[in-house]
């Protein structure tokens, strides 16, 4: 039995997965619904621009930073490219303008909303992720174990979609509360603290 109790119930874990393929597609909805010209389904990095932009409506910063955008940053070799300008153009949360910016170190962090850190900072993880949790950030990457070094979202890939875990002792360390509808949709949630 599965820790949702769910083995010997098949219709119940079917279920399950309807509703949380249900509030995937909502937290996606307008992303979608603006690349559906398109005969190609989205690319992984274009569903990924899409989460970076929907997670900031589901997080509470206890103490933002003071600024009148809201900005989700990359730190180190920007993966996007112009997906991610695109993907958060016209778009506001709490009345906040959304901007992508590039950022070269962590201690360019301090008006960031959210920050992308890159597969190229891998080997500097550790002290990056020291430095951004003094911060109110939320912290993404979809660098392997990310979640369990300290990082708050992981981006993984579930049957070739991608998926995200969740670290929420780690964004609770940096006083931020994540809604429940985002932790529901998780692969994953840790609540103890990270490894490293």
């Amino acid at each position: 039995m599965n820790s949702l109790g769910l083995a010997k119930h098949p219709n119940a874990r079917a279920s399950l997965r309807a509703r949380i393929a249900a509030i995937v597609v909502a937290l996606l909805s307008p992303f979608f619904a603006s690349v559906s010209h398109a005969q190609q389904p989205p690319t992984d990095l274009q569903v990924k621009a899409a989460f970076l932009y929907k997670f900031g409506a589901f997080v509470t910063w206890t103490n933002p930073a003071p600024n009148d955008v809201f900005a989700i940053c990359v730190l180190g070799r920007d993966p996007f490219g112009q997906t991610l300008d695109s993907t958060v153009k016209g778009g506001t949360i709490d009345g906040s303008t959304l901007v992508a910016r590039r950022i070269e170190s962590s201690q360019d962090a301090s008006k960031c909303r959210i920050v992308f850190v890159s597969s190229s900072e891998e080997s500097r993880l550790r002290p990056i992720i020291a430095e951004l949790s003094k911060l109110p950030v939320l912290t993404v990457s979809d660098i392997p174990h990310f979640s369990d070094r300290g990082g708050m979202i992981e981006f993984v890939l579930e049957n070739g979609r991608v998926r995200f875990d969740v670290n929420l002792a780690s964004a609770e360390k940096s006083g931020m509360t994540l809604s429940s509808q985002l932790l529901k949709v998780a692969s994953t949630v840790k609540r103890n603290e990270s490894r490293d």
